[in-house]
């Protein structure tokens, strides 16, 4: 296991720093190629030659793409100084640069946005996991019946309706009208527990019904199909009571998609919830990349990238240590 465990972090590792050569050549590299000055995004088109000039000096924009990629990577866990001969600016570890938009770090900016996007995906996902997962179930073991038909039904409009559509519903009638729920335009770690319950209700519902409606699809197609298998039908016929046949023999082995599909949308989560946060004006990292895309603040773009793409890295971790509990041929192979 601890062999398995090593292998998959050397894998996260790679797939990471991958995805930062990549993510940092499209982001610093393609405007220079396409003629456009990353000196004067940063100061303006106001600036002068002068200024410029002593901006990309600081900022190390004429080294080669290689000396700046390790400049960048080298200053995430160690800090990095921004000199001009004697003006030097020193950004402390983690340093992932500074904001073009509001000239501070990229890492307070995302510091501040983390919790509340961590908040939203821990909440949805055990919200859409539970009740997805149930409600597959369930119609798999009521094929055919009213239930199945009606769970099936509200799963196919959970899947076809966009988020920012169920969210203007929803904030229509129970924010606007009813006045049941009250949304917070701004979340702090100062705020009390029930400030961060209430603004963050709704869209956990929201969300965890979009998500739901595919995981009871998917449980569903699984369970039928796994309900079908011959070592079910010897549990049955060893005497073992349904729950346990459903519980221990049929929902383990149906886990392991379920797990796959869950790792990724988890992982997509904490990179940012781009269309729920913007649609709740919520202060997370998606509300932040939005920003960040329409004032074209390409270290903040950077950071929430290399925010994504680690949490994607990490939960895919976990799915395949999961794998490794629900099935030991994973663990053995």
């Amino acid at each position: 296991m601890l062999a398995y465990l090593i292998r998959r972090l050397i894998a996260v590792v790679i797939m990471v720093l991958v995805v930062l050569l990549a993510t940092f050549t499209v982001f610093f590299m393609l405007p220079k190629w396409a003629g456009q000055d990353i000196a004067v995004l940063f100061a303006g088109k106001s600036s002068g030659a002068e200024q410029l000039a002593g901006i990309r000096i600081k900022l190390g924009l004429d080294d080669p793409l290689l000396v700046q990629f390790w400049d960048f990577v080298k200053g995430i866990p160690m800090g990095r100084d921004y000199a001009n001969g004697a003006d030097v600016t020193h950004c402390p570890a983690p340093c992932f640069g500074y904001s073009f938009r509001t000239e501070a770090p990229v890492w307070e900016t995302l510091k501040d946005a983390l919790p509340v996007t961590a908040a939203l995906a821990a909440g949805a996902c055990v919200l859409w996991l539970v009740a997805g997962v149930a409600t597959g179930v369930l119609s798999a073991l009521k094929r055919g019946t009213i239930w199945d038909r009606s769970a099936m039904i509200t799963a196919l409009a959970g899947v076809s309706l966009p988020v920012f559509f169920t969210g203007m519903i929803a904030m229509g009638l129970f924010v606007h009208t009813l006045g049941w729920v009250h949304i917070e335009d701004t979340l702090t770690t100062e705020d009390p527990i029930n400030v961060w319950f209430e603004t963050l209700i709704l869209p956990w519902i929201v969300l965890a019904f979009l998500n739901a409606a595919m995981y009871a699809r998917l449980t569903r197609a699984t369970m039928l199909e796994v309900l079908g298998e011959d070592y079910i039908r010897t549990a049955r016929a060893k005497g073992l009571g349904e729950a346990v046949v459903i519980r221990r023999h049929a929902l383990r082995s149906a886990m392991t998609p379920i797990l796959t599909v869950f790792g990724l949308d988890l992982g997509v989560l904490m990179g940012g919830a781009v269309l729920t946060e913007s649609t709740f004006n919520l202060p997370g990292l998606g509300l932040e990349a939005v920003k960040a895309i329409s004032t074209k603040d390409l270290p903040v773009i950077l950071g929430v990238t290399l925010c994504a793409s680690l949490a994607i890295a990490l939960a895919n971790l976990v799915v395949d240590l999961l794998y490794a509990v629900i099935d030991p041929r994973v663990r053995l192979g």
